[in-house]
């Protein structure tokens, strides 16, 4: 990160469109499985499968020294600050400030993932100065093509992304959203 970049405050907790996104917490470890270890999770996402109660604590780790270092965000989904329904995610690379979400199986339908990259967009733009922010994800992925557009994200004209996680192929596409 250059020293022109904001860095990420300490303590952070986002409010706006009825929820609030928080750090992660010792409190949220017990939680953590039941949102992560889903199938739609292990496909569309990196997030390691199966995610245990050790995958819990590997990534409130991570979570925690990305965010000292000032190169991610990945904050709790919730609504009143309490029980986590889900995460999202805000990375810095030199591609572009990404977003990204996975929301609990048991918590979906409800327009968190939407509501939280709408919350963590405007954070971006307002805090961090950032003019465009980025989702990237596979086309065949119809719930996160439906947030990308529902939030007012447009395909760009960008060569696409080509991988494999987990033992499979991927092509992403990337989506991008210019400050309003």
């Amino acid at each position: 990160m250059s020293s022109s970049t904001p860095s990420f405050p300490a303590q952070i907790e986002l409010t706006g469109e009825g929820l609030v996104l928080r750090a992660w917490a010792e409190s949220d470890l017990g939680a953590m499985p039941a949102l992560f270890d889903h199938p739609d999770i292990a496909y569309w996402t990196p997030i390691v499968s199966p995610f245990d109660d050790e995958a819990a604590r590997t990534r409130l780790e991570r979570s925690r020294q990305l965010h000292a270092e000032g190169t991610a965000l990945l904050l709790a989904i919730t609504v009143d600050g309490g029980a986590p329904l889900g995460e999202v995610m805000l990375k810095r690379a030199p591609e572009g400030t990404e977003l990204g979400y996975a929301v609990g199986p048991a918590h979906r339908g409800q327009g968190l993932a939407a509501r939280a990259v709408r919350v963590m967009a405007a954070y971006a733009f307002d805090q961090l100065g950032v003019d465009q922010v980025i989702l990237e994800l596979e086309a065949e992925n119809a719930s996160s093509v439906a947030v990308a557009t529902g939030t007012g994200f447009r395909l760009l004209d960008v060569p696409l992304i080509k991988g494999e996680e987990k033992g499979r192929p991927y092509v992403l596409q990337t989506w991008g959203f210019d400050r309003p």
